[in-house]
């Protein structure tokens, strides 16, 4: 089987037993608790997307290693195509589900890891490229979901990984045996990991020699022994167990079900360690990941915004304001805003380049550039769109008013706008902007993918300046003349 449903998605979540706690209880069945079934409708349309008519050609993909036909999530970049491909199939997936859906942190770390081990087999003779083909292989053959577990905890900050008080901060080795390694630590902020099949673990930051036990890259089952789930609180979570309007995207939620993923011991064989101890390609590990998911952000939240632009243009037509100026031109400016950010995935996608593995990557410094964008247009987007949806986005009366026998009366008279249009419709457009543009689901277009910081370095270190510099001196007519580079 190279392709699954959505449907058989969501049983193969039931084969599985891994160790879940949300609200300090253990969920035993993700697929029954209203906590988490929006975050794996999100996951499963992946799936039936990929076999869609309509979608086929993006969602999927031929496996350069088994020439099969494959979820493209699980693909490895052969060339530009499949770069833009990814953006366009992001942005599609986006308009259907208002939604993060969670499959993209694993994509971009199986893309990310293909190269990197390839190199370390280069420099040092190791043997993990071939493992890892092997372990692509089998998630394309599988079409299994893995998360991408890249962020730790950190702990102090200005310490480096070994220089920790508590050495869990960053995940890492505690021992070696001769069929495969023992980790303990922590990754923090992880997407989709508690209905994926299992993790894909990544070092978190460059490393020194001193911090080699840090410097691993592995993979382990969801139900592994020692690996605990902690499923984070989100903005309104508690509307999910409603099951009402209030919610906002009642099928599919509008944020990626982060959780703490705790390794407390676990033991990962060596057909899955993938680095160990190579300290000097972790930063390089790192950087070719946060390329690959920093070039998503165009097409992901672009998606996104198309949605969020039809929700206030519906509502500004619900409240009789769809013809005034200042709003067209505001919905003007909100789609102005999307096309930018998608603009620069493609952008980035284009000017990719193969690496030596022969997979391709997207270009690091427009990538960058993408996200950057992203930190502050997606908050734009939602400024405008409050400005538009009002004051109701913050104080309307829940579904259950609408609904009760004595005060739903005066809750459908005064929620009311245009005459022709039911005061439901217009109550279910402002929860779906509530949920799309207020807490967790705009926080992740902040730091997702990493900082703005994060980009500003990595901006300013691939900015050219002293090229730069030199074309400027050359027009003033001082300092060397530099060459011609395109």
């Amino acid at each position: 089987m190279a392709q699954m449903t959505g449907k058989q998605y969501k049983e193969s979540l039931k084969k599985v037993k891994p160790v879940i706690y949300y609200m300090g209880e253990k969920v035993d069945d993700i697929t029954k608790h209203p906590a988490f079934i929006p975050h794996i409708n999100a996951a499963a349309l992946t799936y039936d997307m990929a076999l869609a008519p309509e979608f086929e050609e993006l969602c999927s993909a031929k496996s350069h290693l088994t020439g099969e036909r494959i979820n493209r999530f699980t693909h490895i970049h052969q060339n530009h195509d499949d770069l833009i491909k990814k953006v366009k199939m992001l942005r599609a997936i986006g308009q259907q589900t208002g939604s993060c859906f969670q499959r993209c942190v694993g994509f971009d770390g199986m893309n990310a890891t293909y190269s990197v081990s390839y190199d370390i087999d280069k420099k040092f003779g190791t043997g993990y490229h071939e493992r890892f083909k092997n372990f692509v292989k089998m998630i394309q053959t599988k079409d299994l979901m893995p998360s991408g577990a890249m962020t730790d905890p950190k702990g102090d900050r200005s310490l480096s990984p070994s220089q920790q008080k508590d050495p869990d901060m960053y995940v890492h080795v505690i021992e070696k045996r001769k069929d495969g390694i023992v980790v303990s630590g922590a990754k923090a902020h992880i997407t989709g990991a508690v209905n994926s099949h299992g993790h894909l673990v990544m070092p978190t930051t460059a490393m020194r020699e001193g911090d080699k036990d840090y410097a691993v890259c592995f993979y382990v089952p969801i139900d592994a022994p020692g690996v605990m789930h902690i499923f984070g609180r989100q903005s309104n979570d508690t509307r999910k167990c409603d099951c009402s309007m209030d919610q906002g995207n009642c099928e599919y939620g509008c944020v990626g079900g982060e959780a703490l993923i705790v390794f407390d011991k676990v033991f990962v064989p060596n057909e899955y360690v993938f680095m160990c101890g190579e300290w000097e390609y972790a930063g390089e590990l790192v950087e070719r990941f946060a390329t690959f998911h920093r070039q998503n952000y165009g097409g992901c939240k672009g998606g996104l915004a198309d949605v969020l632009v039809g929700a206030v243009y519906s509502l500004a037509l619900a409240q009789g304001t769809a013809k005034a100026s200042h709003v067209r031109e505001k919905l003007a400016e909100m789609i102005h805003l999307a096309e930018t950010i998608y603009c620069c995935s493609i952008a980035c996608s284009c000017q990719g380049f193969a690496q030596p593995a022969g997979s391709f990557q997207a270009d690091p410094l427009m990538a960058n550039v993408t996200k950057l964008n992203v930190t502050r247009n997606v908050y734009e987007i939602a400024r405008l769109a409050h400005d538009i949806t009002g004051g109701l986005l913050a104080t309307m009366p829940s579904e259950f008013d609408l609904h009760d026998p004595t005060v739903g009366k005066w809750v459908d008279k005064y929620m009311k706008g245009s005459s022709s249009v039911p005061a439901e419709t217009r109550m279910r457009l402002i929860r779906l902007i509530d949920a799309m543009t207020c807490g967790t689901a705009l926080a992740e277009s902040m730091h997702g993918a990493g900082s703005p910081q994060a980009q500003m370095i990595m901006i300013e270190r691939r900015g050219s300046l002293e090229r730069k510099k030199k074309l400027a001196e050359k027009l003033a007519k001082i300092g060397d003349q530099p060459v011609l580079i395109c």
